[in-house]
């Protein structure tokens, strides 16, 4: 709710202080006097548009602050807007942009009039004052088309993803399928490439490996006229030590260590002899292999730095064929799934939109009471049901009311009736009967007596007391009728000296209350009959 306003140099109005209340507070004063401006005033610090027509002549800047409670927390709002053309924002003192603050007050304040806070004009907002007035029985339809809507959601969303992957893979199916095709073609085998590399050296160096291996062999075990070769030297050697070496330990550990210099000297002679007698020099192997190696290459440049990699990168894309291939099954499965799905959630909006148009025919029959006691005696209301290019989680209706507010006319879109006090008093009706969940606190009528006086003004504020029960309302008015029912009063006035002219707004006490009724009642001239009058208005309107 609201509490305070704070008004500097905007408009005509110099410096106002109003402090407002729980329960129904009703703004007066004489035509011309400026009860618009407070509104405007509210209206710019919920995030209004903003222009600096607003600001008092001859003043640099417009500040307007308000100061009100937003579940269970306090809080400020500024609007200030300078001559030169800046619009500053402040929610507790921090600045934030326009359209935060809107956010912020959308569910704070309803202003109701000329104003462009009215969210009975839009459409959208429509569907919702049906589902309030029949919430008990609405809300679990509204819970099962909610959960229908995300199922079918989920599966459609599933569906359009696989067929975009389709659609992306096909293009690179034939292309994975010769990527795999080459690869698997050439049989690597991890390690080759290294097998391959050694193999060819020594293929390319077979000669002088054979000549060596010959040259290492024949020094170790062969025989070259009268000369010896190693191994014959170190076994020639042993004899004569095998004959001393018992004669101490360190001949022995000698004689042994020679001895075991010998053996190895003649296995090291016949690995030498079988490599050398292995070594062939054949062309055609070197070939094969220098061409396999080159493959090898060539798939390494196209797919990995090693076969490993290679290997890996196969495994990757035949996994991903092998999911277009599975993608045929699992696409009809996921279009079985939103053909029962959509078709849950059409049973599901179908039994929705039946009980909509069932509450909206029985809140039609109520708002025609109603408007009937605000002077609407010949106004028709309907609904206009109409459906949605989708479905979405409330269903598939579109829902705006239509009215008549005279005899023979066609029934026209709400939202383009031209009386903003026509309007005011048709949201008033249905807030006295669809709004009793809305949880918007404040709610601020503006020309809510427009054209209306006499019974049908004291049945309007009959209906803003009852409301202000739920509700903090701001009420302006010209009409003693409507005035008569404020729980707290108060009185703008204007006033003008040589160079300005001023407006302050005051709170009025009991007997204020009193005086000021009696002004609207009679004129400028006060009796003691006018008084009288007030009174019994106002012991009227509190009794009644």
């Amino acid at each position: 709710m609201i509490s305070h306003i704070s008004i500097k140099d905007f408009a005509v109005i110099k410096n106002a202080e109003v402090d407002f209340f729980d329960g129904l507070n009703m703004i007066t004063g004489e035509t011309g006097a400026g009860k618009s401006i407070v509104i405007e005033a509210i209206s710019l610090a919920l995030g209004s548009r903003a222009d600096t027509t607003f600001i008092r002549t001859g003043q640099e800047k417009a500040v307007v602050q308000l100061a009100c409670t937003k579940d269970g927390e306090e809080y400020v709002l500024t609007r200030e807007l300078s001559a030169a053309g800046r619009n500053i924002c402040r929610i507790n003192g921090e600045m934030v942009s326009l359209s935060q603050l809107k956010d912020f007050c959308k569910d704070l304040v309803d202003v109701h009039g000329q104003y462009d806070h009215q969210s009975l004009l839009d459409p959208e907002n429509h569907i919702k004052l049906i589902d309030l007035f029949n919430k008990e029985s609405i809300q679990p339809l509204k819970d099962s088309v909610a959960d229908a809507y995300g199922k079918y959601s989920e599966a459609k969303h599933s569906l359009d993803s696989l067929l975009a992957a389709q659609r992306d893979d096909a293009r690179q199916r034939d292309f994975m399928q010769y990527e795999h095709e080459e690869i698997q073609k050439a049989a690597l085998t991890p390690g080759e490439d290294s097998d391959l590399t050694e193999r060819i050296n020594i293929l390319q160096n077979s000669e002088k490996i054979y000549e060596s291996l010959a040259g290492a062999y024949e020094a170790l075990s062969g025989s070259t006229g009268e000369s010896y070769n190693a191994t014959d030297l170190v076994g020639n050697s042993l004899d004569p030590l095998r004959q001393i070496s018992g004669y101490s330990e360190n001949l022995s550990d000698i004689e042994k260590r020679l001895s075991e210099t010998f053996y190895e000297l003649q296995d090291l002679a016949e690995e030498i002899r079988i490599a050398k007698d292995s070594v062939v020099f054949n062309p055609q192997e070197l070939n094969d292999s220098l061409a396999r190696l080159d493959l090898i290459d060539s798939l390494k440049a196209k797919y990995g730095s090693s076969i490993e990699e290679i290997l890996a990168y196969d495994e990757k894309i035949t996994e991903k064929l092998g999911f277009l291939e599975d993608s045929e099954g699992k696409k009809r499965e996921l279009e079985e799934e939103v053909r029962k799905t959509g078709e849950h959630l059409q049973k599901c909006s179908e039994e929705l939109s039946a009980l909509r148009k069932e509450t909206a025919k029985a809140l039609t029959d109520k708002m025609q009471e109603e408007l009937a006691g605000l002077n609407f005696e010949n106004a028709v209301l309907g609904v206009d049901f109409s459906r949605k290019n989708e479905y979405s989680i409330e269903g598939f209706d579109k829902v705006e009311f239509m009215i008549s507010t005279n005899k023979g006319e066609e029934l026209k879109p709400l939202a383009k009736i031209a009386s903003g006090g026509e309007m005011s008093r048709i949201m008033l009706a249905f807030k006295k009967t669809a709004g009793a969940n809305d949880n918007i606190p404040t709610m601020i009528f503006d020309e809510i007596d427009s054209g209306i006086s006499g019974v049908t003004a004291s049945v309007v504020g009959r209906n803003l007391l009852e409301l202000s029960t739920d509700h903090q309302i701001i009420c302006i008015t010209h009409l003693p009728q409507i005035a008569a029912f404020g729980q707290t009063n108060y009185r703008i006035s204007k006033s003008s000296d040589d160079s300005a002219t001023y407006t302050s707004v005051d709170l009025l006490d009991d007997e204020e209350k009193v005086r000021v009724i009696a002004r609207l009642t009679g004129g400028m001239d006060i009796t003691e009959k006018t008084l009288e009058n007030a009174r019994e208005l106002i012991e009227g309107a509190m009794t009644k």
